[in-house]
């Protein structure tokens, strides 16, 4: 029994020795190098314009570096992809949005070379924004349900322009056709800057629009505004009516979303800290104004919250594809 208890020594010894670098490591998270977030869209857009917002004011209260990393392609899936494959260390971090999370993988699986509940692990919802559905101003509505009549009178007359097939701008538009029972064409864009040119001009009838883009054509009166798709009015066109406060519409919500992802693997201790630190980022007063300012809403909550929303976003998406039947 004497021997045994040095032999118990010197086990414990070297557990703690083994152990202390790799606490260490994980105690002195960030320190090692800069904070990089891969953003799947190009510099300049509206995912972007949160992600370097989101980055400056990490980095303020991790004090580290956090810089954005633009990585495009195949509608978000390109740079979503590389975000799932990187070393699960802390120091990768992946601004997922809802095309390239939710929907891309239904309707365009061989695009995506992930899978978001095995490779991802959400850290936090970082905002909302609704989307506005417009009309050309010479368009004979002044209403969602006076546009779903005239669809219905003139079967198959209408068409719609979005940003691309398979886009929640597609999707959002889609799903007011199924719970309105009518039809209208859709005309895909490669992107969102020529649309609303040419729904002004006339060559299109309808557009599912990022809000924040649209509202200063419909200020101008260059575009007619029909409705809103998420569950509140926007405070920047407060007199545009939601979606489901049309007859027929009860319990229609979309809205375009972000969020933070850390590839699985990632030590839980870094997850939890980096959603502590985002949530005090989205509850400072300055970032939810200038949230506000881009037409959205600023997110919370844990990234169990987050998880199950993206979740049920994948559930209601999975089924708008399969009856609609997109394929890209």
């Amino acid at each position: 029994m004497s021997m045994l208890k040095p032999l118990a020594a010197v086990a414990v010894l070297g557990l703690t020795t083994t152990w202390a670098p790799l606490a260490q490591a994980q105690a002195a998270w960030p320190t090692a190098k800069p904070i990089s977030i891969i953003v799947p869209f190009t510099a300049g857009g509206s995912v972007d314009t949160t992600a370097r917002l989101l980055a400056d004011e990490l980095g303020k209260r991790l004090k580290q570096s956090v810089v954005v990393d633009n990585v495009t392609g195949a509608g978000g899936t390109v740079g979503v992809a590389k975000g799932a494959n990187a070393a699960p260390d802390g120091y990768t971090l992946v601004m997922g949005a809802d095309s390239p999370i939710a929907i891309a993988p239904y309707a365009n699986p061989k695009a995506v070379r992930y899978d978001v509940a095995r490779d991802l692990v959400p850290v936090g919802l970082v905002n909302t924004a609704p989307l506005l559905l417009v009309a050309k101003p010479d368009l004979p509505v002044k209403n969602l349900a006076e546009l779903v009549a005239l669809a219905k009178k003139e079967p198959g007359k209408l068409n719609y322009a979005t940003s691309g097939i398979g886009t929640v701008l597609h999707l959002g538009m889609e799903m007011i056709k199924q719970q309105g029972h009518f039809f209208a064409t859709h005309v895909p864009y490669r992107g969102g800057a020529q649309i609303a040119t040419d729904v002004i001009g006339g060559q299109v009838d309808l557009a599912m629009l990022v809000s924040v883009s649209a509202a200063p054509h419909v200020n101008a009166g260059k575009l007619k505004p029909i409705a809103v798709t998420g569950a509140q009015r926007l405070s920047i066109l407060p007199n545009v009516p939601t979606v489901a406060e049309t007859p027929g519409f009860k319990g229609y919500d979309v809205v375009s979303w972000s969020g933070l992802f850390a590839p699985a693997g990632t030590p839980q201790p870094v997850i939890d800290q980096l959603n502590q630190t985002l949530n005090a980022v989205l509850s400072s007063p300055e970032v939810r104004r200038k949230m506000q300012d881009q037409g959205a809403v600023a997110g919370s909550g844990s990234a169990q919250d987050f998880g199950a929303f993206v979740q049920r976003e994948q559930k209601r998406y999975a089924q708008a594809v399969q009856t609609a039947g997109i394929k890209e």
